[in-house]
Order: C-alpha cells, then sequence, then structure tokens
C-alpha cells in the first residue's frame, strides 16, 4: 500500500491547480476548482479497497496490486465501488467527497463521459453547492443571493471584473445544479406554470461557461480548456446527474413529467450518437 499520511493522499491524482483547500483565491475573488480527488485520503484509499474486495482476502491482494500499478483512480474507476457504496455496512463509513466524485465519476461513465477532470469540477460543484447557500452566491464571501439564472445573465458583465468572472462561471454551475439534480421539479412547473423547459437551463448553462471560458481569469489559473469542455458537453452533464437524481436522491418518483423527460432525452441521446 503506497505511504500516505493524513494529508491529501498522493497516489497518482492531479495536482490541484492552487493551493487552496476546495476553492481558488485571487484577492477577493473565490472560485469553484475540480479537486475533489487531490482532497482523497489514505482513509478514503483503504475504504474504497474494503468495499470492493467485500471479505475477500484474495480480492483485497489483487486490488492493492492495482492500486500500487494505477494510482487511486484505477479504485474509483471500479464499477462495483458505487454499488459497495450503497449497499455494503461499510458504506456509511465513505467520506462526502469520495461518495460525491464516485457517484459522478461513474454517472459519466454511463453516458460516455470518460473526461475525468470534468468529474472532478461537477463533484466540486456538487460539495459546495450542498452546504449552506452557497448554490444561490457566486462565493461564500458574496453578499447577493441569486435565485435565477436570468438575474445572473444581467450581471455577467457588471463593472468588476473579477466578479463577473464568478458570475459567468456560476451561471453554468447553477444551471448545471438545477437541471441535472432537480428536472422534476423544473418539468413540473413547466407543466403547472408555464415555466422554462430543461433545454432553457442548458442554453444558458452553456453560454455562463463559454463566458467564463473567455474570461482573463480562467486564462490566467488554466480552467479555460476545462470549462470550454463543459460547455460543450453540458446536455450529457445533465443527462448523468438526471441518473443521480432519478437513483439515488428521488428513486421513488413515478409521475408522467419524469417519464415525458426520460423518453425524450433517450431520444434525443440516441439520436445525437
Amino acid at each position: 500500500m503506497p505511504q500516505c499520511d493524513r494529508q491529501p493522499c498522493k497516489i497518482a491524482v492531479r495536482p490541484v491547480p492552487l493551493d487552496v483547500d476546495t476553492d481558488a483565491s485571487e484577492g477577493s475573488v473565490t472560485m469553484i476548482v475540480g479537486n475533489v480527488r487531490a482532497s482523497l485520503t489514505r482513509d478514503d484509499a483503504q475504504l474504497a479497497l474494503r468495499l470492493i474486495a467485500r471479505g475477500s482476502a484474495s480480492e483485497l491482494e489483487a486490488l492493492e496490486e492495482r492500486l500500487r500499478e494505477g494510482g487511486l483512480d484505477a479504485l474509483l474507476d471500479d464499477p462495483r465501488l458505487l454499488g459497495a457504496i450503497v449497499e455494503s455496512p461499510l458504506g456509511v463509513r465513505t467520506s462526502l467527497s469520495l461518495f460525491c466524485y464516485v457517484v459522478v465519476r461513474h454517472a459519466f461513465s454511463r453516458v460516455g463521459e470518460t473526461d475525468r477532470p470534468l468529474a472532478d469540477y461537477v463533484s466540486s460543484i456538487l460539495l459546495h453547492f450542498g452546504q449552506r447557500e452557497r448554490a444561490h452566491r457566486v462565493a461564500d464571501n458574496d453578499d447577493e443571493s441569486y435565485d435565477t439564472l436570468s438575474d445572473l445573465l444581467d450581471d455577467v458583465d457588471g463593472p468588476d471584473s473579477r466578479r463577473n468572472f464568478l458570475v459567468r462561471q456560476h451561471l453554468g454551475n447553477y444551471a448545471l445544479w438545477l437541471s441535472g439534480l432537480f428536472p422534476d421539479r423544473i418539468e413540473h412547473v413547466r407543466w403547472r406554470r408555464g415555466g422554462p423547459e430543461l433545454d432553457y437551463y442548458e442554453a444558458l448553462g452553456r453560454r455562463g461557461f463559454q463566458l467564463a471560458s473567455e474570461h482573463r481569469l480562467a486564462q490566467e489559473y488554466g480552467l479555460s480548456p476545462l470549462l470550454q469542455r463543459a460547455a460543450e458537453r453540458f446536455a450529457a452533464l445533465r443527462l448523468a446527474l438526471n441518473s443521480v437524481s432519478d437513483t439515488l436522491l428521488f428513486p421513488n418518483v413515478h409521475s408522467p413529467e419524469r417519464l415525458m423527460r426520460q423518453v425524450t432525452d433517450e431520444a434525443k441521446w440516441r439520436q445525437a450518437s
């Protein structure tokens, strides 16, 4: 087993682009970056080993060899890990970081999305937005709260260049968060009150990521390629998170709106493929 202390494990994980815990900072600017994998610890690696091995000594030995040769990603990409986290009693010990990354990574795999940095980034969105009111603010230290994508779109070209980047990035992040994890709510409002459809969220999400990728700060911190890919693949990312919503978050919903969404998305996906 590779040696790691209690600090973030260094087993073949991509280095954090900026030396911060979960955000990248420039003065008053705090941006979400994809560094969940780099935050995983030795305890996370050991738990993943035990979860996949399911008590088999020979399997544990084989997995340890895979870990030595292929790094932590060899465990994180194992198709048995997510099921073990959900089904095994040991799964309750899973850290939130490990759980979010594995859920997103495996959901991406199901829609043919193999981009690890994108999975890392989306996992970071889930971790941040799941805490406090972060989903409604462009940064932890920002005073303004946003409830709609249109309000964010109105602020993408404000007088503060640094904040403009945060607003643009948040427009993409927030659109993905809403359309990915809460598609049933969007469809319910659409059919009952005439609200916007999922295509609206996809369009604004792509625009947010595209605008953010073109900003000076994205280029300075090396985030432009990642944000550009998020814009280009927004539909696939949304579909992947929809599967998380349907199977893990709200598995017992059986509504006409969900059925229509799933049928429509499957038809679009087949046509695109």
